[in-house]
């Protein structure tokens, strides 16, 4: 009798650890977004392998499992320059917006803000294409005011924040004009970090837009830092009628990203960085995990 009872015991133990480690394993899974691109060209790859992506969490490579075509909600907000310095620009800005949402297509949903003075939404996540097409031709420039990057990220990562969906992206067109948020960068990037959404810029560069003030070095800061920080890309230009083939590329780069799932081996403090990277030296990688899974 004590016999049975231990190999019931038995048995049931070895069931429980098998339920937990099943459990366990699925625990391990994580999700990230991924784009992969050409190095030269900048064209995106239409299909990509598990081999094509190394993921390292504090350094330590990561085993990915799986990769799928991503689909679902994808929240994009675009932050366009509608300061008094995009004035002579806003002709280009409006080409480059219409084109941004013609490479999208289905992508989205889109919303269009400008932050000429202070961070404005044309046009809203669920007012859906036509309305952002509609938006465009309201898109001018304010007089008398500076660009509001850093506002504008701040205030687009909080409501993306509230959202549901596994993936986001805030995109700026920036002219690289004078910088006049009332805000400090590094609650910008804070709020940046914790929306989980990806961040992409196209801004002009030449000598004549190149401002060295405290406002200006904030935004540069916060540009740099939430690019490499959230897997996004950035795209310079030395003029204002390059926006248009700029913004195509960006669209592409986001119409092809992947849903990558990835072991993480059990652990009870979360990875402090993660980062993804090409495995060929003749691509790109760009990327981060997932909004809203447990850490």
């Amino acid at each position: 009798m004590a016999l049975r009872s231990m190999c019931l015991i038995a048995a049931t133990l070895a069931c429980f650890c098998a339920g937990a480690a099943s459990l366990d394993a699925q625990a391990r899974e994580r999700v990230a977004f991924v784009s992969v691109a050409d190095k030269a060209t900048g064209a995106p790859r239409d299909a990509v392998a598990p081999t094509d992506i190394v993921i390292r969490e504090d350094g330590a490579a990561r085993e990915v499992l799986r990769v799928a075509p991503a689909s679902g909600p994808f929240p994009i907000a675009v932050v366009v320059d509608t300061s008094t310095d995009a004035e002579s620009a806003v002709q280009d800005l409006r080409t480059a917006l219409t084109t941004f949402q013609r490479e999208l297509g289905a992508v989205g949903p889109v919303a269009l803000i400008g932050m000429g003075a202070r961070p404005t939404v044309i046009a809203d996540y669920a007012s859906g294409p036509a309305a952002f097409q509609t938006g465009i031709g309201r898109v001018f420039a304010t007089p008398m005011s500076a660009a509001t990057v850093i506002d504008a990220i701040d205030d687009v990562a909080r409501g993306l924040g509230r959202r549901d969906s596994e993936r986001a992206a805030i995109v700026v067109l920036s002219t690289g004009g004078r910088e006049g948020s009332s805000g400090a960068y590094q609650r910008a990037l804070d709020r940046l970090v914790a929306s989980g959404a990806s961040l992409h810029v196209v801004m002009m560069r030449s000598p004549a837009s190149a401002f060295q003030d405290d406002d200006t070095r904030q935004r540069d800061t916060l540009l740099d830092r939430g690019i490499r920080g959230t897997g996004g890309s950035r795209r310079d230009v030395l003029a204002t009628q390059a926006f248009a083939p700029a913004m195509a590329d960006l669209a592409r780069l986001l119409t092809h990203q992947f849903r990558v799932v990835y072991a993480r081996p059990q652990t009870l403090i979360p990875p402090e960085s993660v980062t993804i990277t090409a495995a060929s030296p003749a691509a790109v990688a760009y990327g981060g995990p997932a909004r809203g899974q447990p850490k």
